[in-house]
């Protein structure tokens, strides 16, 4: 069988996310066992692989040229630590009929040809760029790269097709441009792949969000008049990372009176009795990430903040109700009240606090729902797409704010909801 005719093979075979709906979704132990299926990595590889194959044979791109490590991880199984993340220092090429090329952070170039098998050793290779503009362009860094990736497709074949690119900087770009390549948007092209979840990608996201609903849990427990915000977020670090968390990427912890207008921050003020507090936890296991809601009370509530929650929740629920296959975002948005209804001048203003997204190796994939955008660019929900959906309600007397969110796998006839910490009604933490 030839190279190609491989890459059809594992195309055809891996693109179904081969899912049975009629059983619940698994949220088994982290450890490998001989006696019941878990995750299948190299089937969760694969898929990612097919997936981007497809999207990049439908794009009109010859190759796409990854920076973002996302990007990178969805395409090669690789990840090197999280302070990548914003350094640029890492990248990948990618044609529909080869293996990927991925150039790595020093030595992790000779990690990857040790003990990541599935990449083919001569495409592991060592590369340095700008670090974000620490090395200048005088260094010729991005030149030489830039001539490489031409001198590689070129033997792919595709040189003289467009290359599409996720994230860059701008040096980089312009060296692409000068070796004679013709660069566009490929980050659309990975979103395109990334949207729709395979088994092993939904289980992942279900035990990445199992690992939340403990930290909700040990947060709860802790919540008394005294503690302060920034010791819940310590001390939810501490048990995302005992349970298996690789990256916990930010906790909002929010209380009191600075529930409205939400801040999106923490900060070392002190919980006190009948204070509404919320929090966001955002972080991932083995790459797949939560932002997941809850909005927990100190000891009492008030009927305000009662009815705050209240309003929140039916918003919320309207909108889980509302998923399924075929129906677009706008209808959606359109459930949800408009900006000046809860306090904010105009959609750009309140934008986040309404709001839906995809989830997956990064924050927000698609779809984005809002009704800043939904309505103009109305995106059509499939089977397989994983995504939260968050509302914000404000109290009325000033004293807190309710903020419910809730991450969903869209099923043939409806979705289910993978965020399980009880928010169905206000939660008071050591009621008195």
């Amino acid at each position: 069988m030839t190279a190609n005719e491989t890459t059809a093979a594992v195309t055809d075979r891996d693109m179904d996310t081969n899912w049975n709906w009629t059983r619940p979704i698994a949220a088994p132990g982290s450890m490998a066992v001989d006696f019941e299926e878990r995750i299948d990595f190299d089937r969760l590889r694969r898929y990612r692989v097919a997936r981007t194959r497809w999207a990049l044979r439908n794009s009109g791109l010859g190759s796409i040229l990854c920076f973002d490590n996302n990007n990178i991880r969805y395409i090669t199984g690789s990840v090197i630590g999280e302070w990548s993340r914003d350094k640029i220092c890492r990248y990948a090429l990618f044609t529909a009929d080869c293996e990927p090329y991925l150039w790595d952070f020093g030595s992790a170039a000779t990690h990857h040809r040790l003990f990541a098998p599935w990449l083919e050793q001569e495409r592991c290779k060592a590369g340095m760029l700008g670090l974000r503009g620490s090395v200048p362009e005088e260094a010729g860094l991005f030149k030489q790269a830039a001539e490489e990736i031409k001198q590689l497709l070129q033997r792919e074949g595709v040189a003289d097709m467009p290359v599409g690119v996720d994230i860059c900087e701008p040096p980089m770009l312009f060296a692409l441009q000068a070796a004679g390549l013709e660069v566009r948007d490929g980050q659309q092209t990975m979103l395109d792949a990334r949207q729709i979840k395979s088994m092993d990608e939904i289980v992942l996201l279900n035990m990445s969000a199992a690992i939340v609903d403990g930290a909700y849990q040990g947060i709860s427990e802790a919540l008394k008049p005294g503690a302060r915000e920034n010791q819940m977020v310590a001390l939810a670090n501490k048990i995302l990372y005992e349970s298996g968390s690789d990256d916990v990427e930010a906790i909002n912890a929010v209380s009191g009176e600075r529930c409205s207008p939400h801040p999106h921050n923490f900060t070392d003020r002190m919980y006190r009795p009948g204070d509404q507090a919320f929090f966001d936890i955002i972080q991932s296991y083995m790459g797949y990430r939560t932002c997941y809601y809850r909005t927990i009370n100190v000891g009492s509530a008030t009927p305000a903040q009662r009815d705050a929650y209240r309003r929140a929740r039916e918003w919320i629920d309207a909108a889980i109700d509302m998923v399924r296959p075929g129906v677009t975002t706008d209808r959606i948005a359109a459930l949800w009240p408009k900006a000046p209804e809860f306090g904010f001048a105009n959609e750009m203003e309140a934008f986040g606090l309404q709001f839906g997204h995809g989830l997956g190796l990064a924050l927000h994939e698609r779809p984005i729902i809002s009704r800043l955008v939904s309505f103009d660019s109305p995106f059509e929900l499939q089977e397989g797409m994983v995504f939260a959906l968050e509302t914000y309600c404000p109290a009325a007397d000033g004293n807190g704010a309710a903020r419910i969110e809730e991450e969903v796998v869209v099923t043939p006839d409806g979705c289910r909801v993978i965020t399980l910490f009880p928010a169905q009604d206000l939660y008071i933490a050591n009621e008195y």
